[in-house]
Protein backbone atom coordinates (compact mmCIF):
# COMPACT_ATOMS: atom_id res chain seq x y z
CA UNK A 1 0.00 0.00 0.00
CA UNK A 2 1.33 3.61 -0.58
CA UNK A 3 0.86 6.05 2.04
CA UNK A 4 -2.01 7.42 0.67
CA UNK A 5 -3.85 4.59 1.21
CA UNK A 6 -3.99 5.62 4.84
CA UNK A 7 -4.71 9.11 4.20
CA UNK A 8 -7.21 10.75 6.22
CA UNK A 9 -7.26 14.26 6.06
CA UNK A 10 -8.31 17.16 8.07
CA UNK A 11 -9.33 19.46 5.87
CA UNK A 12 -8.36 23.21 7.27
CA UNK A 13 -8.97 26.39 5.57
CA UNK A 14 -6.09 28.75 7.31
CA UNK A 15 -7.01 32.17 6.68
CA UNK A 16 -10.32 31.54 8.57
CA UNK A 17 -8.98 29.12 11.19
CA UNK A 18 -6.69 31.50 12.14
CA UNK A 19 -8.77 34.65 11.77
CA UNK A 20 -6.74 36.30 9.40
CA UNK A 21 -8.31 39.70 7.89
CA UNK A 22 -10.15 38.72 4.45
CA UNK A 23 -11.43 42.03 2.87
CA UNK A 24 -9.76 44.76 4.84
CA UNK A 25 -6.23 46.37 3.65
CA UNK A 26 -4.39 45.43 6.29
CA UNK A 27 -1.86 42.56 5.35
CA UNK A 28 0.99 43.54 7.44
CA UNK A 29 3.26 40.37 8.83
CA UNK A 30 1.11 38.91 11.52
CA UNK A 31 2.43 35.77 12.70
CA UNK A 32 -1.01 33.40 12.95
CA UNK A 33 0.01 30.75 11.40
CA UNK A 34 1.35 29.30 14.74
CA UNK A 35 -2.15 28.69 16.01
CA UNK A 36 -2.53 25.35 13.54
CA UNK A 37 0.26 24.26 14.90
CA UNK A 38 -1.07 24.43 18.60
CA UNK A 39 -3.55 22.11 17.05
CA UNK A 40 -1.17 19.30 15.36
CA UNK A 41 -1.74 17.42 18.67
CA UNK A 42 -5.96 17.70 18.27
CA UNK A 43 -5.43 16.53 14.51
CA UNK A 44 -3.28 13.15 15.69
CA UNK A 45 -5.74 12.55 18.34
CA UNK A 46 -8.79 13.34 16.48
CA UNK A 47 -6.86 10.12 14.31
CA UNK A 48 -6.36 11.86 10.68
CA UNK A 49 -3.34 11.18 9.07
CA UNK A 50 -2.82 14.85 7.26
CA UNK A 51 -3.38 18.49 6.94
CA UNK A 52 -5.30 18.90 3.60
CA UNK A 53 -5.18 22.86 3.70
CA UNK A 54 -7.19 25.96 2.30
CA UNK A 55 -4.53 28.81 0.49
CA UNK A 56 -1.71 29.89 2.13
CA UNK A 57 -0.35 31.94 -0.27
CA UNK A 58 0.12 36.15 -0.80
CA UNK A 59 -3.31 36.94 -2.05
CA UNK A 60 -5.26 39.87 -2.44
CA UNK A 61 -8.42 38.38 -0.23
CA UNK A 62 -9.59 34.82 0.46
CA UNK A 63 -6.49 33.10 -0.43
CA UNK A 64 -7.95 32.35 -4.36
CA UNK A 65 -6.89 35.40 -5.64
CA UNK A 66 -2.88 34.96 -5.44
CA UNK A 67 -0.24 37.99 -5.40
CA UNK A 68 2.62 35.17 -5.08
CA UNK A 69 2.78 31.68 -4.66
CA UNK A 70 6.13 31.62 -3.66
CA UNK A 71 5.25 33.92 -0.91
CA UNK A 72 3.67 32.98 2.46
CA UNK A 73 0.60 35.02 2.91
CA UNK A 74 1.90 37.87 5.54
CA UNK A 75 -1.62 37.69 7.14
CA UNK A 76 -0.36 34.01 7.74
CA UNK A 77 3.16 34.54 8.70
CA UNK A 78 6.51 33.88 6.78
CA UNK A 79 8.63 30.92 6.01
CA UNK A 80 9.91 30.19 9.31
CA UNK A 81 6.35 29.88 10.36
CA UNK A 82 5.52 27.36 7.34
CA UNK A 83 8.88 25.63 8.88
CA UNK A 84 7.85 25.19 12.27
CA UNK A 85 4.53 23.76 10.99
CA UNK A 86 6.31 20.97 8.45
CA UNK A 87 8.51 20.41 11.05
CA UNK A 88 5.55 20.17 13.94
CA UNK A 89 3.54 17.80 11.15
CA UNK A 90 6.62 15.72 10.65
CA UNK A 91 7.55 15.04 14.21
CA UNK A 92 3.85 13.63 14.37
CA UNK A 93 3.54 11.80 11.27
CA UNK A 94 1.03 14.12 9.72
CA UNK A 95 1.33 14.95 6.18
CA UNK A 96 0.68 18.02 4.15
CA UNK A 97 -1.22 19.05 1.07
CA UNK A 98 -1.59 22.51 -0.20
CA UNK A 99 -4.02 24.21 -2.43
CA UNK A 100 -2.61 25.05 -5.68
CA UNK A 101 -4.64 28.22 -7.23
CA UNK A 102 -3.45 27.68 -10.89
CA UNK A 103 -6.64 28.59 -12.86
CA UNK A 104 -6.21 31.52 -11.76
CA UNK A 105 -4.54 34.46 -10.19
CA UNK A 106 -5.34 37.59 -8.66
CA UNK A 107 -5.97 40.27 -10.91
CA UNK A 108 -3.38 42.40 -8.62
CA UNK A 109 -0.61 39.77 -9.45
CA UNK A 110 2.61 41.75 -10.68
CA UNK A 111 2.94 39.30 -13.61
CA UNK A 112 -0.33 40.40 -15.28
CA UNK A 113 0.66 44.17 -14.72
CA UNK A 114 3.84 43.16 -16.15
CA UNK A 115 2.47 41.48 -19.36
CA UNK A 116 -0.38 44.29 -19.65
CA UNK A 117 3.10 46.85 -19.55
CA UNK A 118 4.73 45.04 -21.86
CA UNK A 119 2.44 44.84 -24.85
CA UNK A 120 1.33 41.07 -26.76
CA UNK A 121 5.46 40.67 -27.72
CA UNK A 122 6.76 41.02 -24.10
CA UNK A 123 8.54 38.05 -22.06
CA UNK A 124 5.09 37.71 -20.15
CA UNK A 125 2.62 37.84 -23.09
CA UNK A 126 1.90 34.21 -23.29
CA UNK A 127 1.58 33.17 -19.37
CA UNK A 128 -2.08 34.90 -19.03
CA UNK A 129 -4.84 34.34 -21.10
CA UNK A 130 -4.86 38.42 -22.41
CA UNK A 131 -7.12 39.45 -25.67
CA UNK A 132 -4.70 42.03 -26.80
CA UNK A 133 -7.45 42.83 -29.72
CA UNK A 134 -10.00 44.17 -27.30
CA UNK A 135 -12.20 47.51 -28.61
CA UNK A 136 -10.74 49.53 -25.10
CA UNK A 137 -7.56 47.58 -25.41
CA UNK A 138 -5.63 45.04 -23.76
CA UNK A 139 -8.55 42.47 -21.30
CA UNK A 140 -7.25 39.67 -19.51
CA UNK A 141 -9.87 37.14 -19.60
CA UNK A 142 -11.08 35.77 -15.88
CA UNK A 143 -12.17 33.07 -14.25
CA UNK A 144 -16.53 32.11 -14.30
CA UNK A 145 -16.65 36.06 -14.35
CA UNK A 146 -14.85 37.34 -11.66
CA UNK A 147 -13.03 40.07 -12.54
CA UNK A 148 -10.66 40.17 -10.21
CA UNK A 149 -9.34 36.74 -11.38
CA UNK A 150 -7.26 36.49 -14.16
CA UNK A 151 -7.04 33.36 -16.08
CA UNK A 152 -3.71 31.56 -16.66
CA UNK A 153 -2.88 30.90 -20.51
CA UNK A 154 -3.19 27.12 -20.21
CA UNK A 155 -1.86 26.56 -23.63
CA UNK A 156 1.51 27.88 -22.68
CA UNK A 157 4.54 26.77 -22.13
CA UNK A 158 5.33 29.83 -20.16
CA UNK A 159 2.50 28.89 -17.65
CA UNK A 160 3.13 25.22 -17.66
CA UNK A 161 6.86 26.24 -16.48
CA UNK A 162 5.77 28.28 -13.78
CA UNK A 163 3.31 25.98 -12.32
CA UNK A 164 5.78 23.25 -12.27
CA UNK A 165 7.99 25.84 -10.58
CA UNK A 166 5.51 26.42 -7.83
CA UNK A 167 5.18 22.94 -7.13
CA UNK A 168 8.73 21.67 -7.18
CA UNK A 169 9.10 24.80 -4.77
CA UNK A 170 6.98 23.38 -1.98
CA UNK A 171 7.67 20.32 -2.61
CA UNK A 172 10.73 21.14 -2.36
CA UNK A 173 10.37 22.87 1.54
CA UNK A 174 8.17 19.67 2.58
CA UNK A 175 4.86 19.19 1.61
CA UNK A 176 3.20 15.82 -0.07
CA UNK A 177 1.09 17.08 -2.53
CA UNK A 178 -1.28 19.34 -4.40
CA UNK A 179 -4.83 19.83 -3.84
CA UNK A 180 -5.49 21.72 -7.35
CA UNK A 181 -8.31 23.93 -6.91
CA UNK A 182 -10.89 24.56 -9.98
CA UNK A 183 -9.10 21.90 -12.28
CA UNK A 184 -12.08 21.14 -13.63
CA UNK A 185 -11.97 24.48 -15.66
CA UNK A 186 -8.22 23.97 -16.95
CA UNK A 187 -7.71 21.63 -20.00
CA UNK A 188 -6.53 18.25 -19.02
CA UNK A 189 -3.83 18.44 -21.54
CA UNK A 190 -2.15 20.96 -19.24
CA UNK A 191 -2.20 18.71 -15.72
CA UNK A 192 -0.75 15.76 -18.42
CA UNK A 193 2.33 18.06 -19.03
CA UNK A 194 2.78 19.76 -15.97
CA UNK A 195 2.53 17.05 -13.36
CA UNK A 196 5.13 14.42 -15.07
CA UNK A 197 8.02 16.70 -14.76
CA UNK A 198 6.76 17.39 -11.05
CA UNK A 199 6.52 13.45 -10.26
CA UNK A 200 10.10 12.98 -11.88
CA UNK A 201 11.63 14.85 -9.11
CA UNK A 202 8.39 14.04 -6.50
CA UNK A 203 7.55 10.70 -7.09
CA UNK A 204 5.77 9.95 -4.22
CA UNK A 205 3.75 13.12 -4.21
CA UNK A 206 -0.33 13.17 -4.20
CA UNK A 207 -2.15 15.61 -6.04
CA UNK A 208 -5.94 15.89 -6.14
CA UNK A 209 -8.06 17.48 -8.38
CA UNK A 210 -11.53 19.37 -7.38
CA UNK A 211 -13.86 18.38 -10.03
CA UNK A 212 -17.56 19.14 -9.55
CA UNK A 213 -19.64 17.67 -12.26
CA UNK A 214 -18.33 15.77 -15.37
CA UNK A 215 -16.45 12.05 -15.87
CA UNK A 216 -14.67 11.47 -13.11
CA UNK A 217 -12.64 8.63 -14.12
CA UNK A 218 -11.81 9.93 -17.87
CA UNK A 219 -10.58 13.52 -15.88
CA UNK A 220 -7.97 11.24 -14.11
CA UNK A 221 -7.19 9.30 -16.45
CA UNK A 222 -6.54 12.30 -19.53
CA UNK A 223 -5.08 14.62 -16.58
CA UNK A 224 -2.87 12.43 -14.58
CA UNK A 225 -4.29 13.37 -11.14
CA UNK A 226 -4.55 10.69 -8.09
CA UNK A 227 -7.81 12.04 -7.22
CA UNK A 228 -10.52 14.11 -7.66
CA UNK A 229 -13.64 15.39 -5.12
CA UNK A 230 -15.94 13.38 -5.00
CA UNK A 231 -18.63 16.15 -4.82
CA UNK A 232 -21.58 13.63 -6.55
CA UNK A 233 -21.45 11.28 -3.17
CA UNK A 234 -21.33 14.15 -1.55
CA UNK A 235 -24.56 15.62 -2.39
CA UNK A 236 -26.11 12.13 -2.25
CA UNK A 237 -25.42 11.63 0.93
CA UNK A 238 -26.80 14.85 2.40
CA UNK A 239 -29.83 14.67 0.57
CA UNK A 240 -30.25 11.05 0.96
CA UNK A 241 -30.43 11.79 4.86
CA UNK A 242 -32.49 15.29 4.63
CA UNK A 243 -34.80 13.75 2.11
CA UNK A 244 -35.21 10.30 3.96
CA UNK A 245 -34.84 9.14 0.05
CA UNK A 246 -32.09 6.22 0.75
CA UNK A 247 -32.84 5.27 -2.61
CA UNK A 248 -30.42 8.09 -3.82
CA UNK A 249 -27.61 7.23 -1.86
CA UNK A 250 -27.84 3.72 -3.06
CA UNK A 251 -27.27 4.67 -6.46
CA UNK A 252 -24.42 6.78 -6.00
CA UNK A 253 -22.64 4.36 -4.49
CA UNK A 254 -23.29 1.98 -7.15
CA UNK A 255 -22.08 4.75 -9.25
CA UNK A 256 -18.54 4.75 -6.98
CA UNK A 257 -17.67 1.42 -7.71
CA UNK A 258 -17.20 2.20 -10.74
CA UNK A 259 -14.82 5.04 -10.00
CA UNK A 260 -13.16 2.87 -7.50
CA UNK A 261 -11.90 0.49 -10.34
CA UNK A 262 -9.78 3.35 -11.53
CA UNK A 263 -8.50 5.16 -9.02
CA UNK A 264 -9.80 6.41 -4.83
CA UNK A 265 -11.92 9.31 -5.00
CA UNK A 266 -11.74 12.04 -2.43
CA UNK A 267 -14.76 11.07 -0.73
CA UNK A 268 -16.36 14.42 1.80
CA UNK A 269 -19.40 15.33 3.72
CA UNK A 270 -18.05 19.11 4.17
CA UNK A 271 -15.73 21.47 2.56
CA UNK A 272 -15.12 25.67 2.67
CA UNK A 273 -17.42 26.24 -0.42
CA UNK A 274 -20.96 24.00 1.18
CA UNK A 275 -23.01 24.77 4.10
CA UNK A 276 -21.94 22.91 7.44
CA UNK A 277 -23.39 19.22 7.44
CA UNK A 278 -24.44 20.01 11.08
CA UNK A 279 -26.32 23.34 9.64
CA UNK A 280 -28.20 20.58 7.12
CA UNK A 281 -28.80 17.86 8.84
CA UNK A 282 -28.38 18.11 12.55
CA UNK A 283 -26.22 16.84 14.99
CA UNK A 284 -27.94 13.03 14.75
CA UNK A 285 -27.68 13.34 11.04
CA UNK A 286 -24.26 14.85 10.61
CA UNK A 287 -22.88 11.19 12.71
CA UNK A 288 -24.94 9.53 10.38
CA UNK A 289 -23.29 11.10 7.38
CA UNK A 290 -19.59 10.85 8.83
CA UNK A 291 -20.80 7.05 9.82
CA UNK A 292 -21.47 6.85 5.74
CA UNK A 293 -18.27 8.72 4.94
CA UNK A 294 -15.96 6.46 7.15
CA UNK A 295 -17.53 3.04 5.81
CA UNK A 296 -16.88 3.30 2.22
CA UNK A 297 -14.57 3.20 -0.46
CA UNK A 298 -12.12 6.76 -1.10
CA UNK A 299 -9.66 8.56 0.62
CA UNK A 300 -11.92 10.93 2.99
CA UNK A 301 -11.12 14.42 4.36
CA UNK A 302 -13.34 15.82 7.11
CA UNK A 303 -13.73 19.73 7.52
CA UNK A 304 -12.19 21.30 10.59
CA UNK A 305 -15.13 21.64 13.06
CA UNK A 306 -17.23 19.23 11.17
CA UNK A 307 -16.22 16.62 13.78
CA UNK A 308 -17.21 19.33 16.74
CA UNK A 309 -20.78 20.24 15.03
CA UNK A 310 -19.58 23.44 13.76
CA UNK A 311 -22.90 25.01 11.96
CA UNK A 312 -22.98 27.87 9.16
CA UNK A 313 -24.94 28.23 5.56
CA UNK A 314 -22.90 29.04 2.87
CA UNK A 315 -25.09 31.84 1.04
CA UNK A 316 -24.41 33.48 -2.57
CA UNK A 317 -23.19 37.03 -1.85
CA UNK A 318 -20.24 38.88 -1.31
CA UNK A 319 -19.57 37.15 1.78
CA UNK A 320 -21.27 33.94 1.59
CA UNK A 321 -18.13 32.13 2.89
CA UNK A 322 -17.67 33.87 6.10
CA UNK A 323 -20.08 31.28 8.15
CA UNK A 324 -18.37 28.18 7.11
CA UNK A 325 -14.64 29.66 7.28
CA UNK A 326 -14.77 30.88 10.96
CA UNK A 327 -11.81 31.47 13.34
CA UNK A 328 -11.25 28.93 16.22
CA UNK A 329 -10.02 29.11 19.70
CA UNK A 330 -6.22 29.65 19.83
CA UNK A 331 -5.82 25.81 21.45
CA UNK A 332 -8.59 22.86 21.59
CA UNK A 333 -8.78 23.73 25.41
CA UNK A 334 -10.95 26.27 24.94
CA UNK A 335 -13.69 24.96 22.71
CA UNK A 336 -17.05 25.32 23.86
CA UNK A 337 -17.74 21.36 25.40
CA UNK A 338 -21.14 21.22 23.48
CA UNK A 339 -18.88 19.44 20.43
CA UNK A 340 -17.70 16.43 22.96
CA UNK A 341 -20.29 14.09 21.58
CA UNK A 342 -19.73 14.47 17.98
CA UNK A 343 -16.17 14.66 18.36
CA UNK A 344 -16.32 11.23 20.40
CA UNK A 345 -18.15 9.64 17.39
CA UNK A 346 -16.11 11.23 14.97
CA UNK A 347 -12.81 9.41 16.54
CA UNK A 348 -14.60 5.73 16.96
CA UNK A 349 -15.58 6.02 13.03
CA UNK A 350 -11.85 7.28 11.94
CA UNK A 351 -10.20 4.56 14.63
CA UNK A 352 -12.53 1.92 13.03
CA UNK A 353 -11.56 3.04 9.69
CA UNK A 354 -8.12 2.98 10.52
CA UNK A 355 -8.28 -0.73 11.50
CA UNK A 356 -9.86 -1.34 8.65
CA UNK A 357 -7.20 0.16 5.88
CA UNK A 358 -8.85 -2.01 2.87
CA UNK A 359 -11.83 0.38 3.10
CA UNK A 360 -9.70 2.60 1.30
CA UNK A 361 -10.86 0.46 -2.33
CA UNK A 362 -14.10 -1.61 -0.71
CA UNK A 363 -17.03 -1.68 -2.95
CA UNK A 364 -20.37 -1.81 -1.71
CA UNK A 365 -23.46 -4.02 -2.11
CA UNK A 366 -27.12 -3.38 -1.24
CA UNK A 367 -28.57 -5.77 0.71
CA UNK A 368 -31.80 -4.01 1.84
CA UNK A 369 -33.18 -1.19 0.31
CA UNK A 370 -36.37 1.53 1.07
CA UNK A 371 -37.17 5.14 1.39
CA UNK A 372 -35.76 5.32 5.23
CA UNK A 373 -33.78 2.11 5.37
CA UNK A 374 -30.68 1.10 4.01
CA UNK A 375 -28.15 -1.62 4.49
CA UNK A 376 -25.23 -2.34 2.89
CA UNK A 377 -21.97 -4.63 2.37
CA UNK A 378 -18.71 -3.14 2.09
CA UNK A 379 -16.21 -5.70 0.68
CA UNK A 380 -12.48 -5.61 0.16
CA UNK A 381 -10.86 -5.64 -3.00
CA UNK A 382 -8.10 -8.06 -1.92
CA UNK A 383 -9.33 -10.35 0.51
CA UNK A 384 -12.67 -11.76 2.02
CA UNK A 385 -13.08 -8.98 4.58
CA UNK A 386 -16.06 -6.86 5.05
CA UNK A 387 -18.70 -5.02 7.06
CA UNK A 388 -22.53 -4.77 6.98
CA UNK A 389 -23.56 -1.01 7.83
CA UNK A 390 -27.10 -0.98 8.71
CA UNK A 391 -29.19 2.49 8.33
CA UNK A 392 -32.81 3.04 10.05
CA UNK A 393 -33.27 6.54 9.73
CA UNK A 394 -37.14 6.35 11.76
CA UNK A 395 -35.21 4.58 14.32
CA UNK A 396 -32.66 4.62 17.62
CA UNK A 397 -29.92 3.95 16.92
CA UNK A 398 -29.99 5.23 13.39
CA UNK A 399 -26.77 2.77 12.42
CA UNK A 400 -25.26 0.13 13.17
CA UNK A 401 -21.62 -1.43 11.96
CA UNK A 402 -20.91 -5.25 12.28
CA UNK A 403 -17.68 -6.84 10.80
CA UNK A 404 -18.08 -10.69 8.87
CA UNK A 405 -18.49 -12.77 12.20
CA UNK A 406 -21.61 -10.51 13.00
CA UNK A 407 -19.87 -8.45 16.17
CA UNK A 408 -21.00 -5.23 16.49
CA UNK A 409 -17.94 -2.99 15.92
CA UNK A 410 -20.45 0.82 16.74
CA UNK A 411 -23.56 1.48 17.49
CA UNK A 412 -24.60 5.32 16.86
CA UNK A 413 -25.33 7.57 19.82
CA UNK A 414 -28.12 9.72 19.98
CA UNK A 415 -26.83 12.83 20.40
CA UNK A 416 -29.59 15.94 20.11
CA UNK A 417 -32.45 16.11 17.08
CA UNK A 418 -32.28 16.16 12.96
CA UNK A 419 -32.26 19.37 11.58
CA UNK A 420 -36.24 20.02 10.24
Amino acid sequence: MDWTDHAIWWHVYPLGFCGAPIRDADHALTHRLPQLTHWLDYAVQLGVSGLLMGPIFDSQTHGYDTLDPFRIDPRLGDDADFDALVAGCKQRGLRIVLDGVFSHVGSGHPLVRQALQEGPTGPRAELFDIDWNAPDGPAPRVFEGHGDLVRFNHSSPQAERYVTDVMEHWLGRGIDGWRLDAAYSVPTRFWSQVLPPVRSQHPEAWFLGEVIHGDYADFVDSSGVDSVTQYELWKAIWSSLKDANLFELAWSLKRHNGFLDDFAPNTFIGNHDVTRIASTLGPDGAVTAAAILMTIGGIPSIYYGDEQGFTGIKEERFGGDDDVRPAVPEDPSQLSTLGAGIHRAYQELIGLRRRHPWLVTATTETLELKNAQFAYRVSASDSDDFLEVGIDLESTPKMVIKDASGEVLWTQPSLGQDAN
